[in-house]
């Protein structure tokens, strides 16, 4: 790298460090290390917990499947906005969650359920969370290996090392730092200000790339896969394996029946200042994700032609030799594009990447030291001691629990083989916990007669589903599935049943479906009075119950149809409306444009013609590429305002709060 990268990448790094030394000195109190106080602004809010998808994994796991299929789950995910946005709209699970004013998730599950219920989700959350992070910090330092050009070993006293296990220390190390520094409320700010720099370098890097790889080069190399196999045409793409159609309609039901359950940014989910902030900061998330979209896929279809175009055939020798060099297969898929790239990009471009990754990496890695070191602390091991320990050794505690999971994310990052897309291990490792958590999360916030058993039965079947889901895929591999089947069938005289194999996702929706039906089933056989809603709400039972003046007719509007409420302003109804009608915009062309292919290359209508492939390729120009940037601009001068403004506030609130010591994340009998 350059001086001018050099520069660009250090810079930041200080800032960051300086407002997380201040931020130690504003933290008072179990609530604000875990909670930030609950008094951040929803701008605040929507960057900072944006930031966590903004590291390395999260690039290198994106360009990983855009290598493999293009263009096409970004079509086929257009199904899916309009149905988040409604759920982000009603405030679906969040907007019940904070009124119940728990702390955690397994505090919740404490106030609905019971106390052995806690416990039991909390050791399981915590586990299947450790494993899920367990990668991440191995990923990132491997991509800043080669995106750096190090070498890939180190000889030191005689031993070979990785060059990416010393460097991984160093990573988790800071982030280590900002975490112990004042909790949430320092990754709170840290995060936002990352993810404000992060935000205008978007345009740098996309302005460099052009300079580099032009469009026509990238339509060339994407464009050229054989018959069935097409990075550009959904319609000629059907042999695509993994990531298709069905991928993105079981992450859909998952992505909805998960929502809040996963807690690798629970805290998130209870900082904000009022359940409408929590609301309207994941709407407005909504609209800083164009950016990082655009980058990803720019930057993974221009490595893609710098590596397989002829007119860069002598530029790409260097990044070919280095990705031959690459013993492990799915590593070496991982690493293409991050290779490509640290040979493609010009002095300045790179450096703005490297620092975006660099602070992603130190946003999300932090955020999941505090998310599960806080659940081992709050979920694990509070609930087991017979009363609260105060303020100073609960915050001590919580840093222990948080520093040995930084310790176990080194070892296992050092140790464990990774063997499949890293998609597929988050989707299974998530599945252990969510599998039944979600039913248990949704029933016990909606339904009166959600009971403790049904809620035990849903997470345990969940568990054993998932977690030996991932045994059996480790030790046998994805077709031992199919020769189960096969071998019970047969016992029956069942035979000729086709050979398949499960994926990751594939096994979470098995395991996520059935916990939902047996939740219902045993609630239904255990209830044996409603359970008293309105009072874990803090609702007015009284209010509640009353009928709403006028008929239906009168009450029913669009907005209403959408969620809107009495609590959305004008400017809140502009922002949530605009995104809906832009989602349903793009559902909608999604929709007309599947029947019109269909319909051609069915040969029903003489008169339409399935899209041909220079079609498009200047479809996905626009639609991946013009219009994010767009977006991008605005919200880099919109949020940046908003991040700003909400900070400010921040700090204000803290000066004068008054630290409630029972505000500790325990439920009082």
């Amino acid at each position: 790298m350059s001086l001018l990268d050099w520069t660009i990448l250090v810079l930041p790094i200080l800032v960051i460090a300086v407002v997380g030394f201040y931020t130690h000195r504003v933290m008072k109190g179990v609530a604000q290390f875990v909670s930030g106080g609950r008094m951040a602004g929803r701008y605040l809010l929507a960057v900072a917990k944006g930031e966590m998808q903004a590291g390395a994994v999260v690039f290198v796991a994106a360009w990983e499947v855009f290598a493999h299929a293009g263009f096409v789950p970004y079509w086929w995910g257009w199904i899916t906005p309009p149905i988040y946005l409604v759920v982000g709209i009603f405030g679906f699970v969040i907007y019940r969650f904070r009124e119940t004013r728990a702390m955690t998730l397994a505090q919740f599950f404490e106030m609905r359920y019971s106390r052995g219920f806690r416990r039991f989700s909390g050791i399981l959350g915590f586990i299947a969370g450790i494993l899920n992070f367990g990668i991440i910090p191995a990923v990132g330092s491997r991509f800043m290996v080669y995106f750096l050009q190090l070498p890939p070993e180190l000889h030191l006293f005689g031993y070979v090392i990785p060059t990416y296990v010393p460097l991984m220390g160093c990573l988790i190390g800071v982030s280590l730092s900002l975490t112990l520094a004042g909790g949430l409320i320092t990754l709170m700010v840290t995060d936002c200000l990352e993810g404000i720099f992060s935000q205008v370098m978007y345009l740098l890097i996309i302005v460099g790339v052009f300079c580099v790889v032009g469009w026509s080069q990238m339509s060339d190399v994407l464009g050229s896969r054989p018959a069935g196999y097409s990075m550009v045409d959904p319609f000629d793409a059907w042999q695509v394996q993994d990531f298709n159609l069905w991928y993105v309609l079981m992450g859909l039901f998952l992505g909805v029946y998960g929502t809040m359950a996963w807690q690798n940014a629970g805290s998130y989910n209870t900082a904000a200042a009022t359940p409408h902030d929590a609301r309207m900061a994941g709407l407005l998330g909504k609209w800083r994700e164009a950016g990082k979209v655009v980058v990803i896929v720019l930057l993974g279809a221009a490595a893609l032609a710098f590596l397989n175009h002829p007119d860069f055939a002598s530029a790409s020798v260097q990044a070919k030799e280095t990705l031959d060099g690459i013993a492990t297969p799915q590593l070496q898929k991982q690493m293409t594009i991050p290779v490509a790239l640290s040979q493609m990009l010009p002095a300045g471009v790179k450096g703005a990447l490297c620092a975006i990754l660099l602070l992603g990496i130190f946003g999300g890695d932090s955020t999941h030291l505090h998310s599960w070191g806080s659940m081992l602390a709050q979920d694990v091991i509070l609930p087991r001691m017979k009363r609260p320990p105060p303020p100073e050794k609960h915050i001590k505690l919580l840093r222990g629990c948080i520093v040995g999971v930084a310790v176990f994310a080194f070892l296992f990052g050092t140790f464990f083989t990774q063997t499949e897309y890293i998609v597929m291990w988050w989707q299974v490792t998530t599945a252990v916990y969510v599998g039944g958590a979600g039913a248990a999360i949704i029933g016990g916030l909606y339904w009166r007669r959600g009971t403790s058993a049904g809620a035990w039965t849903a997470m345990v079947t969940g568990s054993i589903l998932s977690g030996g889901g991932i045994l059996v895929y480790k030790i046998w591999g994805a077709g031992v599935f199919s020769s189960v089947l096969n071998y019970l069938l047969g016992a029956v005289g069942i035979t000729g049943v086709p050979s398949f194999q499960l994926n990751g996702i594939q096994i979470s929706m098995i395991a996520a479906i059935t916990s939902i039906t047996l939740y219902i089933v045993v609630s239904l056989c255990t209830c044996k009075a409603p359970y008293p809603l309105e009072k874990m709400l803090h609702r007015d039972v009284a209010a509640a119950d009353k009928p709403k003046p006028g008929g239906w007719r009168k009450s029913l509007t669009l907005g209403k149809l959408i969620g809107f409420d009495d609590k959305f302003s004008k400017s809140d109804k502009w922002i949530a409306g605009g995104l809906f009608v832009w989602m349903a915009g793009w559902f909608l062309v999604m929709v007309i444009g599947t029947a019109w292919n269909l319909i051609g290359k069915s040969g029903a209508v003489s008169w339409i013609r399935p899209w041909p492939k220079d079609v498009w390729m200047g479809f996905w120009h626009i639609t991946s590429i013009g219009l994010p940037l767009l977006i991008t601009v605005t919200t880099a001068i919109w949020f940046t305002w908003g991040g700003f403004r909400d900070i400010r506030r921040l700090f204000k609130s803290l000066k004068t709060a008054t630290v409630d010591d029972s505000d500790n994340g325990t439920v009082s009998k």
